[in-house]
């Protein structure tokens, strides 16, 4: 057709017909329109739907990089503390301070670069060969060391009790000047009664920067330094001076050595290092009458830059480290003299019989303000006693720590962990030895008893663990701040996940000063406390409104701690470290189906702390009464958390008791020996029996936190029952204090692993003991009908706690991480003067 000639049709002919299989030549046009336009459609929808993937996709890409930054993100309220409130012009008296708790004896000020200074000793002629103390180590063995008085302001006395010698370090404040004043130090040496011959043992002085300020070494005759001048910004000028040892106060010099080390460092953490790497045994000590003996002392050291080509890796700046070593034998005294160029009108220098008088004068103070803040003598304790209380309050007083640098964060939008933003510390510590850090769960429960002593150290330390606070309401809860603090932690817990959080326990602080400002509003003491909960108050909000959201249950009203173990094959029961009881029994199969009574009942207090913190400020408080009611409900709880097989509260999750450690097949192929490069059987977790949704039925601490944090009724029958099995030895009760898992429980005293002894599966703890005590004490005050039974048993729990805290104190030199509830005997990381340290609120039946 196509090659044929068209007939046209001319006007008034009539159109030929058009055959069967022929269609109208307009209708092809049609068709191909329509084809035509539907085609555009899917071209201009297919346009349009990548456009739509690549919108999304980088708003995905935009989303997902703005939640990866939020978690190190700070809050964008304003801080609670200014930027210069611990400087020396705003805080001078707490400028200077023992906040260097992980070493045995330091002081620096409350900067992020301080100067610092210390001390390092030695033993010479010892059977050990290089037996240097500087950093607190259980290691070391001492027969006891810490703060026998410390008023955690101006003075303070330690004793630590070596192998043969005991060193008596004490150091008196001097305010003055425009730089944080003056200090002295006092070292005092004695040998013990049972030792045959006078130790000699080496003092070892030392002073260092920390990336700013500078040090100059002035050397006298005979190697030692006479003193130390440096400069820096918050110090200005300032001159560390060496007295010569003597006797006593009057006696004439002794016989010493001397030696000293000049030489950078490129971070507090290497101290120690250096010192032992320049230590030499050249030198000969050689007294008026005795033999001639060679000496370990501090020698020559290696040119800055020769360091840095030994050890390019390094990239931090150096810093000036100075190092003044006595070599002298015992008895004898050291003083050590701080002088603040600023300081004008000195009246004198802080020495000798003027230290003496001084020093006395701050313990006769401290004496009467430790009587008329606890009244231990009133209550008839023996001055042994009483000397005990002092030295665990005077502990944890000397366990406070100025810390500055950055955590390591992670959450789920971050492939690799992040920096969280710099910021400072201010903090007790729960352990000088072993946890030389802040704990967020701990720091509540230590700032019970500062609060006690002085709210202003309550106030400052929370508003500086507040003002750590993220832009989603999250504190990292383990701070580990600084090359020297990171240096004590194994790598696995370095990063905090956002995810993750631990019992609110500063609002326990928070009630406490809240009720000390209701008692008295216009206590010295007490009127700074309004004006902090007001900028305390916003960051107060997302941190209890992030619990509220990130840590809630399945079901409503019901709570769940994020950050259990997910490796289950390795673990008896996955631990939980967030819940801040590490390895109680929880349920045996993590799930999101899990509700867990302890998070129920800190968020029961912390509502209605909340509520009267904004009512006491005049903020909105319906929300947080209205929270409050429903957890508190006794109907709720028993509800949730009731267990009738048990007779007590419980967790509640997918969980089996038909667990057990089993050593793991390795498989060898068939025809091989067992060569010892096939990997080790290790033991792994065998499960006989398949869990299912129920009460975990473990009976301890967890089961006790309604009746703990008084949440319970008066009233209500099930306090009988906590209150029966908290006295049952065959369960809880010990002649020592309540142990943290019945006896009868399958997991009592179990490992969780091949190398994970016990912790929360038996031993005594003194936190939740002290909770314990000041819920009998609460219970025994309410009309009920079992506050005869409480009132009963508040005077023997108490009575059994302190005797055996004190006891194991006189026994071993320590205050104790946990107690062995079948001996009552200390064990765990010592000194623990953490929250064992509130057996002094017991005593004193301050709750």
């Amino acid at each position: 057709m196509m090659g044929r000639q068209r007939k046209r049709v001319g006007a008034g002919e009539a159109a030929p017909l058009l055959r069967k299989d022929e269609k109208p030549i307009g209708l092809h046009f049609k068709e191909k329109k329509k084809k035509v336009d539907i085609g555009k459609v899917f071209i201009n929808i297919s346009i349009g739907l990548c456009i739509f993937s690549l919108v999304w996709f980088f708003y995905a890409l935009y989303m997902r990089s703005s939640l990866a930054k939020r978690v190190a993100t700070l809050h964008p309220s304003p801080r609670v503390l200014d930027d210069n409130s611990t400087s020396a012009e705003v805080s001078p008296e707490r400028f200077w301070g023992s906040y260097r708790p992980q070493v045995y004896f330091g002081m620096k000020t409350r900067s992020p670069k301080s100067i610092v200074t210390g001390l390092m000793w030695m033993r010479q002629f010892s059977s050990m060969d290089v037996n240097l103390r500087h950093t607190c180590e259980q290691g070391d063995s001492l027969q006891g060391y810490g703060w026998l008085m410390h008023d955690g302001l101006s003075f303070g006395v330690q004793e630590v009790r070596d192998k043969d010698f005991t060193l008596t370090t004490e150091f008196v404040k001097r305010g003055g000047g425009d730089h944080g004043g003056d200090w002295t130090w006092r070292i005092t040496a004695k040998q013990h009664s049972s030792s045959r011959q006078a130790p000699v043992i080496s003092l070892m002085f030392y002073a260092a920067a920390d990336t700013q300020g500078s040090l100059e070494a002035h050397v006298e005759e005979k190697k030692g330094l006479g003193s130390i001048t440096g400069f820096s910004e918050e110090l200005g000028h300032f001159k560390i001076t060496f007295r010569k040892p003597v006797t006593g106060e009057l006696s004439n010099v002794k016989y010493a050595c001397y030696n000293n080390l000049q030489t950078v460092t490129p971070g507090l953490e290497r101290l120690t290092d250096i010192v032992k790497n320049s230590l030499s045994r050249r030198f000969v000590y050689s007294p008026p009458s005795g033999e001639k003996r060679h000496y370990i002392a501090v020698d020559s050291y290696k040119p800055p830059h020769q360091q840095h080509q030994q050890n390019p890796g390094d990239p931090r700046k150096k810093s000036d480290f100075l190092v003044h070593q006595v070599t002298v034998e015992t008895p004898f005294q050291i003083e050590v003299l701080f002088e603040s160029a600023s300081f004008h009108s000195r009246p004198n220098q802080l020495v000798g019989v003027t230290m003496t008088e001084e020093l006395e004068r701050r313990k006769a103070e401290f004496d009467a303000r430790f009587e008329r803040t606890f009244g231990l003598e009133r209550k008839g304790f023996s001055q042994a006693q009483v000397r005990f209380s002092k030295a665990a309050l005077s502990n944890m007083l000397g366990g406070m720590g100025y810390f500055y640098g950055q955590s390591v964060v992670q959450s789920a939008y971050n492939e690799y962990p992040l920096l969280y933003p710099e910021g400072a510390l201010f903090t007790a510590v729960p352990s000088r030895s072993f946890f030389p850090r802040g704990f967020l769960w701990d720091e509540g429960f230590h700032q019970l008893l500062l609060s006690k002593w002085d709210p202003q150290v309550t106030r400052e330390a929370t508003a500086h663990w507040l003002d750590l606070i993220n832009v989603e309401g999250w504190i990292p809860r383990e701070q580990i701040l600084g090359d020297e603090a990171r240096s004590k932690v194994p790598g696995e817990f370095v990063v905090q996940r956002n995810e993750n959080a631990n019992p609110p326990t500063l609002f326990l602080a928070l009630q406490e000063l809240i009720e000390q400002h209701s008692s008295d509003p216009d206590a010295p003491t007490s009127l700074p406390t309004l004006a902090f909960l007001r900028r305390l108050f916003p960051r107060l909000k997302t941190w209890f409104e992030w619990y509220n959201t990130t840590q809630t249950g399945p079901v409503p009203n019901s709570y769940r701690w994020r950050g259990r173990d997910k490796d289950t094959n390795l673990f008896l029961n996955p631990k939980t470290l967030t819940s801040g009881l590490d390895d109680y029994p929880r349920a045996s199969h993590p799930s999101g189906e899990e509700r867990h009574v302890d998070l129920h009942c800190w968020m029961a207090l912390a509502s209605g702390i909340m509520a009267s913190i904004a009512r006491l400020l005049g903020e909105p408080h319906g929300d947080y009464e209205q929270t409050h009611h429903v957890l508190s409900d006794n109907g709720l709880l028993g509800e949730l958390h009731w267990s009738d097989q048990l007779g007590a509260f419980s967790d509640y999750g997918n969980h089996t008791q038909a667990v057990s450690l089993q050593q793991e097949k390795v498989y060898v192929p068939p025809g091989q020996p067992r060569h010892h490069h096939y990997a080790a059987a290790r033991l792994v977790r065998s499960v006989r029996r398949a869990p299912r949704l129920q009460h975990v039925n473990a009976l301890g601490y967890v089961s006790l936190f309604p009746f703990l944090l008084h949440i319970l009724h008066a009233d209500s029958p099930k306090l009988e029952h906590i209150l029966r099995d908290m006295r049952d030895p065959d369960k809880l009760w010990t002649p020592y204090g309540l142990r943290s898992l019945s006896r009868t429980d399958p997991m009592y005293m179990k490992r969780n692993t091949e190398h994970d002894a016990p912790y929360w599966r038996g031993p005594i703890w003194i936190n939740i003991n002290y909770l314990a005590v000041r819920a009998l004490n609460h219970y025994s005050s309410v009309e009920g009908p079992y506050q005869e039974k409480a009132a009963a048993l508040y005077n023997e729990l108490r009575t059994n706690i302190v005797n055996n805290v004190y006891r194991q104190y006189i026994e071993t030199g320590y205050i104790w991480e946990q107690y062995n509830d079948n001996t009552g005997r200390g064990q765990g990381s010592h000194p623990f003067t953490g929250w064992s340290a509130l057996t002094v609120l017991m005593m004193a039946e301050q709750y």
